[in-house]
């Protein structure tokens, strides 16, 4: 058989391999956007049927066949064997993990949301606590199954963002902490402060139609992809069926609006990988941190710029004129851009979000080494709470409990939020660099130059490159926080008159 064909089954098989996935990623959103109360138990079922169906696929003899083949082959191009070098890493992976593992944690994972979800509305760490731990225990048994026993934070790390590790986000991280918390602090001793209560009774059916409008004008095609409501806002989906997903306060409007763009971000860049390569390292994007800097970018730099709400206002105050009457210009754009240290990290400014996530790395850290006990998280979470952001929760609804991520074992996923902010501010300054005029672009209500340089220079290139290499090859330089310092500090400092 000639290597042609040889790579055309191959891929033809990896392709297949990743349908299941997708099918599963639709299972996950129906989970948590339309199922019935009483078919938890059901769900975990299919999910865990699926992902044994899936495993056995992915594990298949004649998939190792074939890769040894195109391994020893010579004349491959670069993106082929960036293709081959992908799915190495899938197969090694899926081979050694033992069928019955990979379906009892996806069982394990559909049931934990479940858990969790009655855990944060009941107030009720202890009675989720058992889940959590077997969680944890579930994602230390699968590093150890693949070899990184140890090292089982570094896999939980490895397995969002490849090739990035503990003592990497930790030397980042630190370095954005000693440049940030002054600034945290100079805004809040600032005399300038929004409005409270500006912002009340924005109708729910209002606001739908004017986010839709908004990320529409941004990029998201509506024609491969929709929004509906869940408990937390989320994307999933790629190619031509993305899902985003959304939550609605009458008096918090901003949430919903810069939920729905955050999670556009994340659904332009599914959008923007090639559609013949989906499956293929060509065809899947470069890992969490890199799809955080696309979220947090059209979210923040993009979204909550001045040019941009010259271009929205007058449609805001046009769909909701009783509400934004006594509203001044400056006073909206305060309130959109308020830094005030919250409790809840979706409801964090861009400032102190940062924080919100360093206290969520190190608790990480210290669950894997065993220096902290699943039952003293609410503990330990109030004391880096007030360590770090000066304020304690009053329970663990506002606490540990809410966020949703590590009720499907989701661990080592909270970094890349952070890192993605430092990846978004250096994208930034370099697309400023091409086009300095890009707000003004914004202000006509056109993006399309940046989706387009995105498109480009991030999204088509798939996984050929991991984070860190990525942030070299477009920007010319090393991930660093001190872009997203710079970026905080003009924005703010200017605002907040310091």
């Amino acid at each position: 058989m000639s290597t042609e064909s040889v790579y055309a089954e191959f891929t033809a098989w990896i392709k297949q391999v990743h349908l299941l996935g997708t099918v599963g990623e639709l299972l996950g959103w129906d989970e948590q956007v339309n199922l019935p109360p009483g078919a938890a138990e059901q769900r975990a079922a299919q999910q865990a049927a699926l992902a044994g169906a899936t495993h056995a696929a992915a594990s298949d003899p004649r998939l190792g066949a074939w890769l040894k083949v195109l391994e020893a082959e010579a004349t491959l191009t670069a993106d082929q064997r960036a293709v081959v070098r992908q799915a190495r890493r899938d197969y090694d992976r899926a081979t050694k993990l033992p069928a019955e593992f990979v379906q009892a944690k996806a069982a394990q994972g559909s049931r934990g949301y479940h858990a969790w979800a009655r855990a944060k509305a009941a107030n009720d760490f202890a009675g989720y606590a058992p889940v959590l731990a077997q969680n944890l225990e579930f994602a230390q048994r699968e590093a150890r199954y693949l070899g990184w026993g140890g090292r089982e934070y570094d896999y939980m790390i490895d397995r969002h963002d490849p090739g990035m590790t503990a003592a990497v986000i930790a030397r980042l991280f630190a370095e954005l902490r000693r440049d940030l918390v002054p600034l945290v602090r100079a805004i809040a001793a600032s005399r300038v402060r929004p409005r409270p209560g500006a912002l009340r009774g924005f109708p729910v059916e209002g606001q739908r139609a004017f986010l839709r409008e908004v990320t529409a004008q941004l990029g998201f095609d509506y024609a491969r992809g929709r929004i509906d409501v869940s408990l937390h806002p989320f994307c999933t989906g790629t190619g031509s069926d993305v899902r985003l997903t959304t939550r609605f306060k009458e008096d918090e409007p901003l949430d919903s609006l810069f939920s729905s763009i955050h999670e556009a971000g994340h659904g332009m860049y599914e959008q923007g990988l090639p559609a013949a390569h989906l499956g293929t390292a060509l065809g899947i994007h470069a890992g969490m941190a890199v799809h955080e800097s696309q979220s947090r970018l059209w979210e923040n730099q993009v979204a909550r710029s001045r040019g941009a709400w010259r271009g929205w206002e007058p449609r805001l105050r046009a769909a909701f004129p009783a509400q934004t009457a006594g509203v001044s210009s400056d006073e909206l754009y305060l309130a959109i851009n308020e830094v005030s240290p919250t409790l809840i990290r979706v409801d964090a400014d861009e400032v102190t979000y940062n924080l919100h996530i360093i206290l969520r790395f190190e608790l990480e850290q210290r669950l894997f080494s065993g220096g902290l006990a699943v039952a003293d998280l609410p503990g330990a979470w109030r004391e880096s709470s007030q360590a770090l952001l000066g304020l304690v929760p009053p329970d663990d609804r506002v606490g540990v409990l809410q966020d949703v991520h590590w009720s499907d074992g989701s661990f080592g996923y909270f970094p890349s939020y952070c890192l993605g902010n430092m990846l978004a501010a250096q994208l930034w300054y370099r697309a400023l660099a091409l086009r300095p005029a890009l707000e003004e672009d914004f202000a006509r209500g056109d993006f399309t130059w940046l989706l387009g340089w995105l498109r480009e220079h991030v999204h088509t290139q798939g996984r050929r490159h991991d984070a860190l290499e990525l942030c070299r090859q477009v920007t010319g330089e090393e991930l660093s926080p001190k872009h997203l310092v710079r970026y905080l500090t003009e924005r703010y400092g200017k605002l907040y008159r310091i």
